[in-house]
């Protein structure tokens, strides 16, 4: 089989890619799929009992015109609903809204001063140097007592290394900085701020979870232009051949992968070792869902939240759903059952015991007063996958400098969430038009902004 365009993964960007080229009237390609179905981590699934999971909690809002006219052409204008955010903090025995360093009016009032000091410190104090790592960043921005009381616990949960092997490139808009005008006047005049942020309204697919629409654009796309159980085992850029798992061998022009870059490189016959070894290098963290379905309805504090986040250590959690509140029909009946979905990650510097996770998760629930009792829950999902999170570490940049045109000298591009390792540009939009935008280079020779300029593409939010 021989195809110009080939396409390694049917996630976001894949599917981004593959439609972009029918869109141009171009069916010389073929998508390459390890698995027996489309989405990658956007996919969702149902349980024994009925109940929809996604992979991790997604929302849908979008920063690209050319991905909201997708999105509604997948599902169609009557397909989604539409939310507003309500996230919160759990702390201390109560709920903060986020975010959170705007809102500490809602905390003890010695914990409130450790923070408020902090801040007033750091304008007393201001650093002028540039942070090394995420860790300065935090200090810098936020000031010690909202670093101790929120921002390193919480962050080390989230993504399962400490903050000072991560770099600070990667914030851009995901983290609210800190005004100490505003924190004070929220204080003072008792004034609730949760507005912030891109995601403040944000869509969700009516049926079927995350996953349904992707399935949608994989029909768009053509399933004649996807194979399944498609593995690839290595790559012959000498004759420019793709050899899959089961021995079949696929001929190309130009590549596309998704696949993770570490696994990828190993993968690339004649890449040079130290290329190879130099994308080992790449940190990621592991992504573990915990979906609990139970009988009766949500607690009214839970009525109409989204998510909220936990930063403590009782708690194996970072983040918690309400699943049900996203789409009535996440659950096989919502009049009588609802639904929450934890997320906890793991790494080599924070070790989970996956057997006990949904144990540990209950158990942690009922503290965190999100429900009663365990006679409540009516189903149990646990989905583990070992590439959650592309990490932003602080040698990141360096080894996707190096690893990334080593494989363009063969006309290989590594592309999307774990394929360019850019945490920043990996939601699902940014994922989507990682592919349009290789394909829009490679074909029409126009420049990708999404890979090689983050920030710009997030400046583009609402535009």
């Amino acid at each position: 089989m021989k195809y110009k365009y080939v396409i390694i993964g049917s996630g976001p960007t894949g599917l981004g890619a593959a439609y972009r080229l029918k869109e141009l009237g171009i069916t010389d390609f073929v998508i390459l799929e390890k698995e027996n179905y489309v989405g990658g981590l956007a996919t969702s699934f149902v349980d024994d009992k009925g109940f929809t999971w996604d992979i991790g909690g997604h929302v849908q809002f979008s920063h690209y015109k050319y991905f909201d006219d997708l999105m509604k052409k997948a599902l169609g204008e009557e397909g989604w609903l539409t939310h507003q955010r309500e996230s919160w903090v759990w702390i201390k025995n109560n709920f903060v809204p986020y975010p959170f360093q705007n809102n500490i009016k809602y905390l003890p009032k010695e914990t409130m001063w450790q923070c408020l000091e902090g801040l007033i410190k750091l304008y007393k104090n201001p650093v002028s140097k540039k942070p090394a790592n995420f860790r300065e960043w935090i200090l810098s921005t936020f000031g010690e007592g909202l670093a101790e009381v929120f921002m390193f616990p919480y962050n080390f949960k989230v993504w399962a290394f400490p903050p000072e092997q991560m770099n600070a490139n990667w914030v851009g808009e995901r983290v609210a900085v800190t005004d100490l005008q505003r924190v004070t006047e929220n204080i003072l005049f008792d004034k609730d701020d949760f507005s912030w942020g891109p995601n403040n309204t944000f869509q969700f697919p009516k049926h079927g979870g995350t996953g349904a629409i992707w399935k949608a654009v994989g029909e768009l796309v053509g399933h004649e232009n996807v194979l399944l159980n498609a593995k690839v085992d290595q790559i012959e850029p000498g004759t420019k051949k793709i050899i899959l798992a089961d021995g079949r061998e696929i001929e190309y022009d130009f590549v596309m992968n998704t696949m993770p870059l570490d696994v990828f490189a190993k993968k690339v016959n004649g890449l040079s070792p130290e290329t190879v070894e130099k994308a080992q290098g790449l940190k990621y963290s592991s992504t573990n869902v915990i979906g609990i379905g139970l009988k009766g309805k949500p607690k009214p504090e839970l009525a109409t939240k989204c998510w909220m986040y936990f930063p403590e250590s009782n708690s194996p959690y970072y983040r918690i759903t309400v699943f049900s509140n996203y789409s009535p029909f996440n659950v096989p009946d919502i009049n009588n059952q609802w639904s929450l979905m934890a997320e906890v990650s793991e790494s080599e510097c924070k070790p989970v015991d996956r057997a006990a996770l949904i144990k540990d998760t209950v158990r942690a629930m009922i503290e965190d007063k999100l429900i009663d009792s365990e006679e409540d829950i009516v189903s149990e999902f646990l989905f583990s996958t070992d590439y959650g999170y592309p990490t932003p570490s602080v040698e990141r940049d360096s080894i996707l400098k190096t690893v990334l045109p080593a494989l363009e000298k063969s006309d290989i591009y590594s592309r999307g969430r774990f394929g360019a390792w850019k945490y920043e540009v990996s939601n699902q939009d940014h994922s989507l038009m990682q592919g349009v935008e290789w394909v829009n280079k490679v074909v029409l020779g126009v420049p990708e902004l999404t890979l090689n300029f983050p920030d710009t593409a997030n400046a583009m939010w609402g535009k």
